[in-house]
């Protein structure tokens, strides 16, 4: 009898240890499955969260972007042309055009006054003020020597109304006979002044041009043509 009573308690303690391991292996699988469960939400937080703050980065950049203009004007860096004011004049540099006489450029202080000096007689009709005349003509810019223009590169000459050209042809020109050159050194002011049409030609730049005569006549009273 004693022997099945401790035989007994010893199989219920037995049990008891099974009971409580098994009881201790459950606590355990629920504490790995919370901690699953809890990783796996964190995750997805997270995810959750970085799509968020992408979305949001991509509105923001979105939005910057649809405020902003599709084009932009981006200041000149260069500065502007620098002024020929005071500057003398040099001899005439590069090539002359093909057939293009040489212009002597009265080396020194740039004219103040406008420079008439034949260099060839004509033989034709002289030209009066207002005309149409047909010319060729080179011209140099004072303080470069720089040929800025020719009639002998486009190979022909213009034909162009005195009355619509720069002061120094309108009145440097006149007087002339058709066949023959005159050389003109024109000042600042009665050339194109501040205001160059081209940056072969500084601001405030004398120019010096040779100038030959083929043809003059009266110019019809609705004829418009360019200056040089």
């Amino acid at each position: 009898m004693g022997t099945e009573k401790r035989q007994r308690q010893k199989e219920g303690r037995q049990a008891r240890v099974a009971a409580a391991e098994q009881a201790q292996r459950k606590a355990n699988n629920r504490k790995r499955l919370f901690s699953a469960i809890g990783i796996a939400a964190a995750v997805v937080l997270l995810i959750v969260g970085f799509s968020v703050i992408k979305k949001k980065d991509n509105s923001s950049s979105s939005s910057s972007s649809s405020a902003s203009p599709t084009t932009t004007s981006t200041p000149s860096t260069e500065p502007p042309p620098e002024s020929a004011a005071g500057k003398p004049c040099v001899a005439t540099v590069g090539p002359l055009p093909t057939g293009a006489p040489a212009v002597d450029v009265v080396v020194g202080p740039a004219p103040t006054t406008l420079v008439i000096k034949d260099l060839k007689k004509g033989t034709g009709a002289t030209v009066v003020a207002g005309d149409t005349v047909t010319v060729n003509y080179i011209g140099v810019a004072c303080s470069t020597g720089a040929i800025f223009d020719s009639s002998y590169t486009a190979g022909k000459p213009i034909t162009i109304a005195l009355s619509g050209v720069i002061k120094g042809w309108t009145d440097g020109i006149p007087g002339m006979k058709v066949g023959g050159s005159r050389l003109l050194g024109i000042p600042s002011d009665q050339a194109y002044g501040a205001n160059s049409p081209t940056p072969s030609i500084a601001p405030d730049e004398a120019l010096w041009f040779v100038v030959e005569v083929t043809d003059a006549t009266a110019t019809p009273a609705s004829t418009s043509v360019p200056s040089p």
